[in-house]
């Protein structure tokens, strides 16, 4: 009996530490927000982009796609940097070797929409 209950308590010692836990952070998640999600995407024009650039409002573009990261400004690792090309293209320093490869995840939960070609 005794052989039969530590068994039991072996296996959900081992179910805990291997499933996959939810390890939200609370500023960032680091992962793409659902393709079932209600919210519904825009188009934006490089004008309407342009308007956002103060810290306070921070939109970005990086490959064509609309980022509002106002509220990742303050935690910025790189300080003001991220502010350099706030209210415009900001691809070339995303992908800049500054960048862990996280960031490559991380920005898909500041996505607001696609910039009008």
């Amino acid at each position: 009996m005794l052989l039969v209950g530590v068994a039991v308590v072996l296996g959900m010692l081992c179910a805990f530490l291997l499933l996959p836990r939810n390890q939200k952070s609370n500023k960032i998640k680091e992962s793409r927000p659902s393709s079932n999600s209600k919210k519904e995407w825009k188009i934006y024009s490089r004008g309407e982009v342009s308007l956002h650039k103060k810290r306070d409002d921070c939109w970005i573009i990086i490959k064509n796609k609309v980022y509002d990261v106002t509220s990742y400004v303050e935690e910025h690792p790189g300080g003001d940097a991220i502010l350099t090309h706030a209210g415009e293209d900001s691809t070339e320093g995303f992908y800049g070797p500054q960048h862990a490869t996280r960031v490559f995840h991380m920005i898909e939960d500041f996505y607001i929409g696609d910039l009008k070609e």
